[in-house]
């Protein structure tokens, strides 16, 4: 609980230095929000929220080296009293609920306004939820209709959506395995199940897919 006169703690988690000082430097400006501290990866984050923890934790997506939902899921698990807020350059049908499901209380896309982002940071220190109206009509839809049958990159589990993304950008089997620490025959593995759920027939048909759903998506 924050006692009243204090400022909030918010923990910022990015792998591009200049947006983490980008967002360090505009939620710094609010006389209630107080920056905790900047972390580029999980391992970092988890250093400093280990010591002392914050009230709030902004992580993106997709971080070097790891899911960003595993470190949601994380600190969901250990220590309960972080509040989470994900932000993504990613449309929110791609990862909002992913997120949500994840343990966050909160999803924003990165090309909303300064307002918006300081809007988000306040509802869910408060312990509230913060989605777009659009995403609250599909879970309260969700919830009276039961869940839609799942089509295409919908059925991925969050890891082969990683490998789907980093397909899209270009990146080998080899390189994959090295951001992720995983072997390449894992990632092959991926490669399989993910061409099984999307109905492509052969790697360069993979590719195709992914890159048109990287241009439509981010």
């Amino acid at each position: 609980m924050i006692e009243f006169g204090n400022k909030a703690t918010v923990l910022i988690v990015d792998d591009h230095p200049l947006v983490r000082a980008g967002l360090a430097n505009r939620i710094s400006l609010e006389p209630d929000l107080k920056i905790f501290g900047q972390a580029s990866s999980e391992a970092e984050a988890l250093d400093l929220i280990r010591d002392e923890q914050p009230d709030l934790a902004v992580i993106d997506v997709s971080l070097k080296g790891s899911n960003g939902l595993d470190l949601v899921r994380q600190i969901h698990n250990r220590f309960s009293s972080v509040r989470v807020l994900v932000i993504s350059a990613f449309r929110e049908a791609i990862y909002g609920e992913r997120a949500l499901r994840a343990g966050a209380l909160g999803y924003m896309n990165k090309q909303e306004s300064d307002e918006k982002l300081i809007e988000a940071i306040r509802t869910v220190i408060k312990g509230r939820r913060f989605v777009s109206q659009s995403m609250t009509q599909r879970l309260v839809s969700q919830a009276l209709d039961g869940s839609p049958e799942l089509n295409g990159v919908e059925r991925l589990t969050d890891r082969e959506l990683e490998v789907f993304r980093m397909i899209a950008e270009g990146h080998s089997s080899g390189l994959i395995a090295n951001k992720l620490f995983i072997s390449t025959h894992t990632v092959d593995t991926h490669r399989e199940n993910i061409k099984r759920k999307l109905g492509t027939r052969n790697a360069s048909e993979l590719t195709r897919y992914a890159v048109q759903w990287l241009l439509e998506n981010h």
